[in-house]
């Protein structure tokens, strides 16, 4: 039996997890969402889940830690390098997508104002994610 795609949804903006949350409900079946509001406690939920998600989506603009900052402790962390990471932001300015990928994040996704579009988006970040993990993921990382 495949277990469920496991995502974790970092936002601090409580309206925004709620949407998020809204969506991804629509995949419920096939997938297991957990949700952070700080950078700071997704670090935390990372480091102490005994299996890694298969991917992190995280806000890129939260106060105290940024998702950047977040990102970035992620890829200086040898268990947690490898872990997927799509960054969700309503900025489509260059340098914020062009720091996202310096720091190494897997994609960079433009949160869409209407929420038919957001649901596309959902769909579409949900079938290539599911489509693209590995069987032994992540069982075997940090081993």
């Amino acid at each position: 039996m495949n277990r469920p795609f496991h995502v974790l949804l970092v936002d601090d903006n409580p309206a925004d997890l709620l949407l998020a949350q809204e969506v991804f409900a629509e995949h419920a079946s096939e997938m297991q969402v957990d949700t952070c509001r700080s950078g700071p406690e997704a670090l935390d939920t990372l480091r102490r889940q005994p299996e890694l998600p298969d991917v992190v989506i995280l806000d890129v603009n939260m106060p105290g830690m940024s998702g950047f900052e977040v990102l970035q402790a992620m890829k200086d962390d040898a268990r947690l390098r490898c872990i997927p990471v799509v960054m969700l932001s309503t900025s489509s300015q260059p340098d914020d997508i062009e720091r996202a990928y310096t720091f190494h994040a897997s994609s960079y996704m433009v949160k869409s104002n209407s929420f038919q579009a957001f649901l596309e988006q959902v769909d579409a970040f949900v079938g290539f994610w599911r489509q693209s993990r590995t069987t032994n993921w992540p069982k075997r990382v940090g081993r």
